[in-house]
């Protein structure tokens, strides 16, 4: 639409009927996609996805390019929104609890899937090794819009309140940690051609500088919560420190979130908090979002994001021969790589048996019971936390066009792979955790030890 010759407004034309059409069309596609979803594999968004490859770029490029852009931006935001939510809604008395046991699932995470990796692209492929480190980092990543869109779905869907179970506050935390050292690793990505033409590139300040700018603001968030009160304000503020700093953005979304949780009186359940904002204002921040602005993401923003995910999917390179067993070969190693973060939940049962004596193995008067038996009672959650974490999504796709693009070390073949294995898993986690949650979800809900926790 070309602007008015002076500069001071933009013209304003009736929009063309097809475009019209198109775009009623889209969203549409993205309601009823979801709803078939939910309906058949219990995970709405990869509907969703699979509308943004048709209308975008990959299969149909029936979007014009400038929508498809607006659309990413606008989908990011929605992203961002999420893991705010998520971050306000969090349990900071669990997360205190709970996190020694997220660093070692986020380490297990980030660090299976590039082992697994140099083990079948560079021993098995025969694929370069830095090949095989990039496409391992865009492995190693857990897609955080896509877990807590999962838990809250769950939430939602079954009535039931994850947010306060200490297996899902150490999946978000863990899924958050993972971006952080993805974060880490995409850094010295970047520079990995610097590093090659120039000597004088500082590669220690190169990895430190994220590491360091995300543990100060993970270490500085609760000493400022007392002072800040805006939602909107603490949201960009966090977000632009972050992004300035080296930080993730999608990190300091979600110590945003956190920050003003800790404003929210420690004593008040969620409902207390949806429910007696008049008797406590500062517990109006969960409510607040609820009212203004629950509708507009879960509507607008989240399926927008999904649409954008399916946008940058190369899906006609995915469909020879080679890249079909190779991509699903390497999609086994990697569901195998988060699938066994789930471990860690029966192994510190194991080590807390075992350092307590037998009468006092428990926690808040659970009632003790036998190596075994703990073992057995924690298949549940523990299943939970290695299907949820399978998911790449936006995080993956991200990681790998940058070794695509930005370095000259990544080969076709090798991205193509990649893409098949972040393509397939962000469909099997989020399909496995919904089945899972459908099928023994109010079991991990009333677990004692892994579910809901008193406050």
């Amino acid at each position: 639409m070309p602007a008015d010759p002076s500069g001071a407004f933009l013209e304003y034309h009736e929009p063309d009927i097809v475009k019209i059409l198109t775009l009623l069309s889209f969203f549409v596609a993205l309601s009823v996609s979801e709803w078939l979803s939910n309906k058949i594999i219990r995970a709405g968004l990869i509907g969703q996805i699979i509308v943004g490859m048709i209308y975008g770029v990959p299969i149909g490029n029936i979007l014009a390019i400038e929508w498809q852009e607006t659309f990413l931006a606008l989908g990011y935001i929605g992203l961002i929104l999420v893991i705010f939510e998520g971050g306000l809604t969090i349990r900071i008395d669990l997360l205190r609890q709970s996190i020694a046991l997220s660093v070692i699932a986020a380490l297990l995470g980030v660090l299976t899937p590039i082992a697994l990796s140099f083990a079948l692209l560079y021993a098995g492929f025969g694929h370069a090794p830095l090949e095989a480190f990039i496409v391992g980092v865009a492995l190693c990543s857990t897609s955080l819009g896509t877990t807590f869109v999962v838990i809250n779905s769950a939430s939602a869907s079954r009535g039931l309140d994850f947010s306060s179970t200490r297996v899902g506050t150490v999946l978000l935390s863990a899924a958050v940690l993972d971006d952080v050292c993805g974060l880490v690793l995409v850094s010295v990505i970047r520079e990995l051609r610097d590093i090659g033409d120039d000597n004088n590139t500082n590669l220690g300040w190169v990895i430190g500088r994220p590491i360091l700018a995300s543990g100060l603001m993970a270490i500085l968030t609760p000493l400022l919560a007392q002072f800040v009160f805006v939602m909107a304000l603490v949201l960009g503020a966090f977000s632009a420190i972050a992004a300035y700093a080296g930080a993730s953005v999608l990190f300091g979304s979600f110590l945003a979130g956190m920050f003003l949780s800790i404003l929210q009186r420690p004593e008040a359940t969620n409902a207390d908090r949806l429910h007696d904002i008049a008797a406590d204002p500062s517990s109006a921040f969960s409510a607040t979002f609820d009212k203004y602005l629950a509708d507009v993401q879960r509507f607008v923003f989240q399926p927008l994001f999904f649409a954008s995910v399916g946008f940058a999917i190369p899906f006609l390179e995915l469909w020879t021969g080679e890249m079909i067993w190779k991509g699903v070969v390497f999609t086994i190693l990697m569901v195998l790589g988060k699938l066994i973060v789930g471990l860690c939940i029966p192994l510190w049962d194991l080590a807390a048996s075992v350092r307590r004596p037998q009468m006092e193995n428990s926690l808040d008067g659970e009632k003790p019971v036998s190596h075994a038996g703990s073992l057995v009672s924690s298949w549940a959650p523990a299943t939970l936390l290695g299907t949820a974490m399978v998911a790449r999504g936006e995080i993956g796709l991200l990681i790998i066009q940058i070794g695509l693009n930005e370095t000259p070390y990544l080969g076709r073949k090798a991205f193509v792979v990649a893409v098949w294995a972040i393509v397939l898993n962000t469909i099997i986690g989020p399909a496995a955790a919904g089945f899972l949650i459908q099928a023994v979800g109010r079991k991990i809900v009333a677990h004692p030890r892994w579910g809901v926790q008193p406050e």
